[in-house]
Order: structure tokens, then C-alpha cells, then sequence
């Protein structure tokens, strides 16, 4: 794998480092008395320096949008609606720098990740503003009526992470506020450049305290988990994180939706059509660098593929470059922080040391600017092994080798993960039936990390709870409200 490419300095896209990064609070961009630095993880260099948020900026950030949603909330879903539509056309006009800032703090290819996660997140804006949650009616006679309507909950606290800012912020977002709700986001203090950017995008747009957003460290995050004008959190992020918002969440019954870690299995059956998947597995198992919550993590093939599978899954990886996201070539870009870069250090040298076999990759050569992991295939480890067990995070697979069904579900569910997974196979009612029995929130068959806005996602087990999108997603933003009149 190729070490990282430079990029001309001249290049049109760093225009957009050229400005003060600014917190938005109460319909201003305002500074803040400290900053810290954000790096590029494709070399490590300092590209700017974003606000420290202290607590007394959040509270004034919560008191905001407490008093905004009085006047928000009254508003018709239609007003709204309209709000978050100009938001996405103002988005839209900017999308070039928004991709363009992603890739130099996220890492992440400008040419085909970058711009397809921003041209994903304005086109989910402009389609959840389409969305309504219309009041139910349960019974209708000469002398009862019974209605069930959703109505909002007030001040939302969002906490997005690294690996997929843009797109989760305005998951976030989009749907809060068109239920009626206002919002305070705190992006990751390692991706919190195109947060703060879509923010001052929102200024022109809303009306003042309605959505504002504030970068700094863990302390805002959990002065907002613990504070009880905040009716709820949203957050997206690790499992023991999403542990302890749980936890402080329960000082006034904070309503929570936490979409956390994932292990995800894909199981390839022997009917399969498997050369055909190999692209389609390797993008799932490798795109973002694997940084991603859903990402393939574990490879279970059939014993009678398995060997030919994992030569061809090699050949096909081995044609893909790592490198910088800002040089068109570059398939994969690099860790996007140092933390998780020495995990996967870790698990490299665990995986080594054990002599399990590498059938691609597995030396990391740390003597490179970035953060630059090379594509990691490894051939049939043990179930019991650190790089079957934990979620990776990163460019490193396991292929794994199975004789029968019952043994392979077994293998598949034995974890504390349930997020997402998915099923292979020439046979689609047997591959079906393989999905059933799958313990997850999600599970494809003969597609994988299909979304939709009216499809609902959330986790299974230590996954998460809750769900984002959908109809089911709509309502995480709102109370049920049963009306009841005598005619």
C-alpha cells in the first residue's frame, strides 16, 4: 500500500480553512475565550483551531433553546417543514467546501466518500422535511373520540462522532427540529470543523436559539447528559460512551437514543454467486478505512469457497490505494485520530504475535506522517481471537471459514453486538431464513448498507436502543399524547 500523496498548496479547496471557526449560539457566531487545534490525519499538520466551548457557553446554548422552543414548537409542521428545506438549499450551495472540510479533518476521500456523505446529508435534509407525523385517531363514535398525537419535547441535546460528522449531524438534525424541537450539538473535538461550518450556515436560516452548536471536550458533553433542561440526547458514538450518557441521562428521564459499536457479520453461503460480491463485500468491509459502525467486521464463507474466495478477495483488495483524501487516486484515506490509530496498533501486534495468518497487509509502517493503516485481510484466526471479538474499527479483516448453518448462527449471534449483518446466497428464500435467525437491528440479503429515509436503523443488545429514520425515528423526537373528548 502507497504511503500518503501530497496535495498542491495551491489547491482552491483549502480556501475553506481560511476563515474563524465560530460557536453558534442564540442565532450568533461567537468565539470563545480558549481553542484547541484540529489536525489532518493524512499528515498530522495542524489546519486550524477550533472554539473551546466552555460550560458556561453550553448553558447559555441550552437556555437558548429552551426559550426559542415556545415559538418554535407553535409553529405548523408546514412552517417548519419550510425552515429545514431553505437549510438544505443553503447547504447545497455550499457542498463543495463542506466535502472539501470533511475530507481535510475526517480523512476521508474529497472525490467519493466526502462528497457522496454531503450530497447524501442534504438530500436526507430535503426529504425528512417532507415528513409528517399526523395524529392518530383510535376511536370515533356518537360519543367518544380518542386521539393520539406527537408532540415535541423540547430541548435535544445531539452528541455526533468522527467518522461520519456531516452525515450524522443532519440525521440529527433535520428530524429534531421538524417535530419541533430545538437543539444543542456537540460534534467530536476531533471532527468539529464541518459542524461548526454547517452551523454558520443555520444562523442565516433559523430563527435565534432553534439550533446551535458548540465544539470543546468530554466536560460539555457530559454537563449536557446530566442537565435537566434537556428532555434528551441523542448520541452516536462507542458503547461504553453511550453507556455512561445512559447513565447520567437518568437524573430527570432524559428520553435517549444511542446508536453505538457494532461487530457485523456477513455470511457467504455455498450457493452463492460469490466472485460477482467480492467488490460489493470489500467496499463494506473497507470503505471509510472501516470506520464505520455497520461495516463488515467479520467475513464468514463457506468451507467449500473459502480458500478461493479469500485469493480473489485478496487480488481484488490489493488493487486498492491508501493515501491522502485530497489526491484523486486515493481509494481509502487515513485514521482519522491518533487514539484510534494506536487501538489498531494494538491489535496488529496482537494478531502477529498470536501467528494467525495474514493474507494481506498486517505490518503498519508507523514511520509515516499520517495515520496511514494498510488493507488487513487475516485468514481463518480463532473464534475466540481479539480481531473476531472486538469491533476493529479500521482496515483489518477476518475471513472466516464455516461448514453448516447451525454452526455459522451460532458463531454470528455469539457476541454483545446486534447492529447490523447480512446474507448471501443463490437460494434467496434459504438466505432469508439464514437473516431471520440473524440477532440484529438490521440484516441485508444479497445487498448490504442499503438506508432509506423512511427506513427506521437502531441496534440490537449493546448496539443501542432507539432508532433514527423512519417513521419510528420521527417519533424518538416526541411525546405520545392521548386526547380524549365526549361528544
Amino acid at each position: 500500500m502507497s504511503s500518503q500523496p501530497k496535495f498542491a498548496s495551491a489547491d482552491p479547496r483549502l480556501a475553506v480553512l481560511d476563515r474563524q471557526f465560530r460557536l453558534l449560539i442564540d442565532g450568533k457566531m461567537v468565539s470563545s475565550s480558549q481553542t484547541f487545534d484540529v489536525f489532518n490525519p493524512a499528515n498530522n499538520a495542524v489546519i486550524a483551531q477550533a472554539p473551546d466551548g466552555t460550560v458556561d457557553q453550553v448553558e447559555q446554548a441550552i437556555q437558548a433553546a429552551k426559550r426559542a422552543f415556545k415559538s418554535w414548537s407553535r409553529l405548523s409542521a408546514d412552517e417548519r417543514a419550510d425552515y429545514v428545506t431553505r437549510y438544505a438549499n443553503a447547504l447545497e450551495a455550499r457542498k463543495e467546501e463542506l466535502a472539501a472540510l470533511l475530507t481535510l479533518e475526517q480523512g476521508k476521500p474529497f472525490h467519493s466518500m466526502a462528497t457522496g456523505e454531503v450530497d447524501a446529508s442534504i438530500y436526507w435534509v430535503r426529504e425528512v422535511a417532507k415528513r409528517r407525523l399526523e395524529p392518530e385517531v383510535i376511536e370515533d363514535t356518537d360519543e367518544h373520540v380518542v386521539e393520539v398525537h406527537h408532540t415535541p419535547l423540547g430541548v435535544v441535546g445531539a452528541i455526533t462522532p468522527w467518522n461520519f460528522p456531516v452525515l450524522l449531524g443532519l440525521w440529527k438534525i433535520a428530524p429534531c427540529l421538524l417535530t419541533g424541537n430545538t437543539m444543542v450539538l456537540k460534534p467530536s473535538p476531533y471532527t468539529p470543523l464541518t459542524s461548526l461550518f454547517f452551523g454558520e450556515i443555520a444562523a442565516d436560516i433559523f430563527p435565534a436559539g432553534v439550533l446551535n452548536i458548540v465544539s470543546g471536550g468530554n466536560d460539555i458533553g457530559q454537563y449536557m447528559t446530566t442537565h435537566n433542561d434537556i428532555a434528551k440526547i441523542s448520541f452516536t458514538g462507542s458503547t461504553a460512551t453511550g453507556q455512561k450518557v445512559m447513565q447520567s441521562g437518568a437524573c430527570n428521564l432524559k428520553r435517549i437514543t444511542l446508536e453505538l459499536g457494532g461487530n457485523d457479520a456477513a455470511v457467504v453461503l455455498p450457493d452463492a454467486e460469490w466472485r460477482s460480491i467480492i467488490p460489493t463485500l470489500f467496499d463494506a468491509a473497507f470503505g471509510n478505512s472501516g470506520q464505520w459502525c455497520i461495516a463488515v467486521k467479520r467475513l464468514y464463507v463457506h468451507s467449500s469457497i473459502h480458500s478461493e474466495f479469500v485469493k480473489a478477495f485478496v487480488e481484488y483488495a490489493q488493487s486498492k490505494r491508501v493515501g491522502d483524501g485530497m489526491d484523486s487516486s486515493t481509494d481509502l484515506g487515513p485514521i482519522q485520530n491518533k487514539m484510534q490509530y494506536n487501538k489498531l496498533l494494538s491489535l496488529f501486534k496482537d494478531t502477529r504475535e498470536k501467528g494467525y495468518k495474514f493474507a494481506l497487509g498486517g505490518e503498519i509502517d508507523e514511520s509515516q506522517a499520517g495515520n496511514f493503516v494498510p488493507v488487513t485481510i487475516v485468514d481463518n484466526p480463532p473464534e475466540d481471537s481479539r480481531i473476531v471479538k472486538e469491533e476493529p474499527f479500521g482496515p483489518i479483516l477476518p475471513i472466516l471459514s464455516f461448514d453448516d448453518v447451525e454452526d455459522v448462527i451460532q458463531r454470528v449471534n455469539d457476541t454483545s453486538f446486534g447492529l447490523a449483518g447480512s446474507v448471501w446466497g443463490g437460494d434467496r428464500q434459504k438466505a432469508i431464513d439464514v437473516a431471520k435467525r440473524i440477532e440484529a437491528g438490521t440484516v441485508w440479503v444479497n445487498e448490504i448498507h442499503i438506508h432509506g429515509i423512511d427506513i427506521p436503523f437502531g441496534g440490537h443488545k449493546m448496539s443501542g436502543m432507539g432508532v433514527e429514520n423512519g417513521h419510528e425515528g420521527l417519533c424518538e423526537f416526541t411525546n405520545s399524547k392521548t386526547y380524549m373528548f365526549r361528544k
